[in-house]
């Protein structure tokens, strides 16, 4: 077994996180814009994993990111990253620095990339060494002299303003993500019916759009549902956050393989510095622990 505790922390670290709700024009299109602020002792780092999510675009001003999506492509010191749409862990190492992400919904991707999302699902990149999103490229120049929320909050509201183009099948992906968020849908042909479209449709729509396949979005609502609940429920035993559609514990154990590349008791014993706190304040915050729980529209599952 690869020993991933190693290194895991290094220093003593303070997180200071602040969610912004996109403005009325932005809102179905992005989950949450955001800023982190990592403090860590002695010029030191921590590593810690993202959970599966939608695409997103993040800048840092300070120490840049060491990241890996599942066992994907290494990218180090990108002072701008762009990820897809991942069914996988991220695995990142980062000093002190303040960022700023961009959460993009499905219909964000649409918007904004206007690119099938397929191609990218679990993709991790320099944005600015990667032509489909030289576009962006301002955005790594809101940062000032001086730290100031509001200011670059506004710098990345007119730089997203600039950009995009209209969505076509707007209205499908709207139903479709509606759908997908349901508590319950155990199945393609209930995620299809609650849809309002065809099996057919729907996988056509996923794949172009969403960037994964209906049922691999199942199984991710289904495993994020029971991280979320884990996380927030004080991080104590699996058994009281399993999601119900689980058939037993094992099924989960796998899924969580799946998903984190590790099982849930070795995730558990790791230190989660950033990824506790950050996803204890979106929770608070934005009512959603995690942007893949979050509904269309600005809402919240």
């Amino acid at each position: 077994m690869q020993d991933r505790s190693a290194n895991a922390v290094k220093g003593e670290c303070t997180v200071a996180a602040r969610f912004f709700a996109p403005p009325p024009d932005l809102a179905g299109y992005l989950t949450s814009i955001y800023r982190l602020d990592l403090t860590v002792a002695d010029g030191e780092t921590v590593v810690d994993w993202l959970q599966p999510e939608w695409g997103n675009l993040r800048v840092f001003s300070g120490a840049m990111p060491w990241a890996q999506v599942g066992t994907g492509e290494v990218v180090d010191k990108a002072r701008f990253t762009v990820t897809g749409p991942s069914s996988r862990a991220t695995r990142f190492a980062l000093g002190t620095t303040r960022m700023w992400g961009i959460g993009m919904l499905p219909l964000g991707w649409a918007r904004f990339v206007g690119r099938p999302a397929a191609p990218y699902a679990n993709m991790l990149a320099d944005a600015e060494r990667t032509p489909e999103f030289v576009h962006f490229r301002a955005l790594p120049g809101i940062f000032g002299e001086a730290p100031d929320d509001e200011v670059e909050m506004q710098r990345i509201v007119a730089i997203l303003r600039g950009l995009g183009q209209p969505v076509p099948d707007e209205e499908r992906i709207v139903r479709v993500h509606n759908a997908m968020v349901e508590l319950g849908v155990a199945t393609v042909a209930d995620f299809a019916d609650l849809a309002g479209v065809s099996v057919r449709a729907l996988e056509r729509t996923c794949r172009r759009h969403f960037g994964l396949p209906p049922k691999l979005l199942l199984r991710r609502q289904r495993f994020m549902r029971s991280l979320a609940a884990w996380m927030l429920g004080g991080m104590g035993k699996w058994t009281a956050a399993i999601d119900e559609l689980y058939t037993d514990q094992s099924h989960f154990n796998h899924e969580f393989h799946e998903f984190m590349g590790m099982g849930p008791s070795e995730y558990a014993a790791l230190p989660h510095p950033i990824l506790s706190a950050f996803m204890e304040q979106r929770a608070k915050t934005w009512g959603s622990p995690a942007q893949t729980l979050d509904r269309p529209g600005g809402k919240t599952a």
